[in-house]
């Protein structure tokens, strides 16, 4: 490959490949603006449409554990193409949709797409970039992550006061092919690698134990499901993990290698971050409920201020590191913690009347806090690890990541659930008890972080810039 090639791939390839990510975050929060909407279309309890959310959430906890497998044994690019035909497929099925089971199974589809893009993206952007150029290189592939929920929140307000909502994932395909065509032509075809034997049980526990639980706690309280079945399905999701934990620990090579959490750094990491990721998973169901159902606001007018929560986490990103470097990480993590459990319990406390920019404020610093938590818990899991066990430790965390995000959504949605007492109507009343029990799950973070060395992660942390 000639170095104007290759300097070209290294400019270009992070960008074109980024725009999976980019529409993956504008599907997710636009949906999450349009939950009320779908709600009265769909003629369902706005609580039920988390299965909208959850379903997508736990199709990337199933698949995500086979993606690096899948991208060394078939190559990257092949893979992440693929990949991203199946999410606009998924898309277009979404649009389709006419009930709540249909919209189920199509965001289904577009999860088994969405586990795949974002990680074996990730794939292509360190493949096919100069090691010294690596780190403006992911810069470049993880700002849609910050700039889609920005966008995403007005962009539906926008398209449910104009359209219709199959138009919120319409929008997917322009983005999409846009992206699948800046892929083919500037991201490079990486060699493919023999990854071994694929672990077919440890894929199969691991599946069947996600979705059991999952269902479970999907419908846990709402009666979607007979006592017995959710029993049987306990039974099964607790049997197979068991199962799962125990064949993770003794054969050589994993899907998912359960031995790393030895790392007091990632352990800390995965259990910490699992709890506040639980307040963050039921934020984007219950927020929207609030804001357009009990305090009556349209789409388009909750949307512009959601776009507070999304500026405060763009704004802590080149603040983020100079944070790491002061405080260390240990510190930052538990004082971040801890706002992270105020700001998330303070919606409990909205009215009617509660001034929109004062919210707007409020949703700012909570998403500046938020930001700034994950890139240190994001970070500070890698400390100590080198080589294999890097790739190992990613794919770990993002499986643990996303079930934390989908058991969010279910338990949020219960305790509203709880909160309304049978009583059809959502007022604002009822959210003060679901947003406490989410702030008190984040509070469980707090003696995981203090747990860790005063100096852990210092060798990361001091190499910041």
């Amino acid at each position: 490959m000639t170095p104007t090639r290759l300097g070209v791939y290294a400019s270009i390839a992070p960008v074109a490949v980024a725009s999976a990510l980019f529409m993956d975050f504008i599907d997710s929060t636009a949906l999450s603006t349009a939950l009320p909407t779908l709600a009265r279309a769909f003629h369902s309890d706005p609580v039920h449409l988390k299965l909208a959310l959850t379903s997508y959430i736990m199709a990337l906890a199933v698949f995500t554990p086979a993606s690096g497998w899948v991208a060394d044994r078939y190559g990257a690019k092949r893979v992440f193409l693929i990949a991203m035909s199946v999410f606009l497929t998924g898309s277009i099925l979404c649009a389709l949709s006419r009930s709540l089971p249909a919209l189920v199974a199509s965001r289904i589809v577009q999860g088994m797409g969405g586990a795949m893009m974002t990680p074996v993206g990730r794939l292509i952007v360190v493949g096919s970039v100069p090691r010294e150029r690596l780190v403006s290189a992911m810069a470049a592939f993880t700002t849609p992550a910050l700039v889609g929920p920005m966008i995403g929140p007005p962009l539906a307000g926008l398209v449910l006061t104009f359209a219709d909502w199959p138009w919120i994932f319409l929008i997917n395909l322009p983005v999409g092919l846009a992206g699948m065509t800046a892929v083919t032509l500037f991201a490079p075809k990486l060699e493919t690698l023999d990854p071994g034997p694929f672990d077919w049980r440890g894929f199969v526990l691991s599946s069947t134990a996600i979705t059991s639980l999952v269902a479970v706690a999907e419908t846990a309280g709402i009666g979607l499901m007979p006592l017995w079945l959710m029993a049987l399905l306990s039974v099964l999701g607790i049997a197979t993990l068991a199962a799962f934990i125990r064949h993770a620990l003794t054969v050589a090579n994993p899907i998912l290698n359960l031995k790393l959490l030895r790392s007091a750094t990632l352990r800390a990491s995965v259990i910490g971050g699992s709890c506040v990721r639980l307040a963050l998973g039921a934020w984007p169901f219950l927020t929207p409920l609030l804001l357009q159902v009990a305090m009556g606001w349209s789409p388009g007018k909750a949307g512009l201020v959601s776009m507070g929560q999304a500026i405060g986490a763009f704004s802590a990103k080149p603040a983020s590191v100079v944070v790491i470097r002061s405080l260390g990480f240990r510190t930052l993590l538990v004082g971040s913690a801890v706002l992270s459990v105020v700001f998330t319990a303070l919606p409990g406390l909205y009215r009617v009347d509660t001034s929109p920019v004062l919210i707007f404020f409020v949703l700012m610093v909570t998403g500046f806090v938020r930001s700034t938590h994950f890139t240190a818990v994001g970070t500070v899991a890698y400390a100590g690890l080198e080589g294999k066990d890097v790739s190992r430790a990613n794919t770990l965390s993002a499986v643990l990541q996303q079930l934390s995000i989908g058991f969010g959504v279910s338990f949020g949605a219960l305790m509203l659930h709880i909160a309304q007492h049978g009583q059809g109507r959502l007022t604002t009343d009822r959210f003060g008890f679901p947003y406490l029990m989410i702030s008190l799950a984040a509070a469980m973070a707090v003696p995981v972080y203090l747990g860790l060395k005063r100096d852990a992660g210092s060798d990361i942390s001091r190499s910041a810039v």
